[in-house]
């Protein structure tokens, strides 16, 4: 893998799950990372962690997605006193779980606000400086519903699909400037977020919950779920130099799950 030392990157999302895996790897390979996320507790524990594990000087910034004005104001500040963001890791927490029928219209814009309105505003405040460095790395943390919807999760179907086409189309638009733009598709992956749903498809009840997480085990190939640390591992590599020429990709991470489907 190739260093990443002397490299700035913003991690969203990046207290907890696959945003904090990210997070680690990419400071583990030597970028100075910012953190982005809403809980300032755990904003200073993780970073406080990467100062311990990896030595460099980590920071973090205590916004909520919910307010993409502030997100975007916040971004600025950033840019203005670093210089430049050389990775962008876009990283939200997904809408609740529904059916897309039954989910209000205000659910849905509120979903389109926090993902992809706060990734544009983000990469807009970041664009300028790495158009002028020749280097750029744009990652989003998308889902494998981009390639296959999953059940009852209906506003974010919809949504991730518009990340993902959005990444697709700024991919064509920047790469003569050295900039790469990839999705990386998650599939199960071992984080609260999924506990939450097999929680709720098993109503509270022990069993169900279990007979949930078996379900979706026999879905995989691999037969288990996704350790976040390997999600991390794969934004690392896209955040590389090693990684130049990959460009507008929508990459599962899933443990073989769609080559079934």
């Amino acid at each position: 893998m190739s260093t990443l030392k002397g490299l700035n990157a913003l991690v969203c999302g990046s207290t907890q799950g696959i945003g904090k895996a990210c997070a680690v790897e990419l400071a583990r390979l030597g970028a100075t990372v910012t953190l982005m996320a809403r809980d300032e507790m755990a904003l200073q524990r993780v970073t406080d962690e990467l100062h311990a594990e990896h030595g460099q000087t980590h920071g973090y910034i205590c916004v909520d997605f919910i307010d993409w004005q502030a997100v975007r104001d916040k971004a600025r500040e950033h840019v203005s006193e670093t210089g430049i963001v050389h990775i962008l890791l876009n990283n939200t927490g997904g809408p609740p779980a529904g059916p897309a029928i039954e989910a209000a219209p205000e659910a849905f814009l509120a979903a389109f606000q926090q993902h992809l309105i706060c990734n544009q505003v983000l990469v807009q405040a970041a664009v300028e400086p790495m158009k002028r460095a020749r280097y750029g790395r744009i990652i989003n943390i998308i889902s494998s519903s981009v390639i296959q919807p999953i059940p009852n999760l209906g506003v974010s179907n919809t949504i991730r699909g518009a990340v993902a086409n959005w990444g697709r189309a700024l991919a064509g638009e920047l790469a003569e400037h050295g900039i790469t733009v990839n999705n990386i598709l998650p599939g199960y992956t071992d984080t609260a977020r999924l506990a939450s749903l097999f929680e709720k498809l098993g109503e509270g009840d022990a069993a169900r919950i279990e007979q949930a997480r078996l379900a979706a085990h026999a879905k995989i190939p691999a037969q288990r779920f996704a350790d976040p640390a390997e999600i991390g591992m794969v934004a690392a590599f896209l955040a590389s130099p090693a990684a130049s020429y990959v460009n507008g990709v929508n990459l599962p991470v899933d443990g073989g799950k769609l080559a079934r489907q």
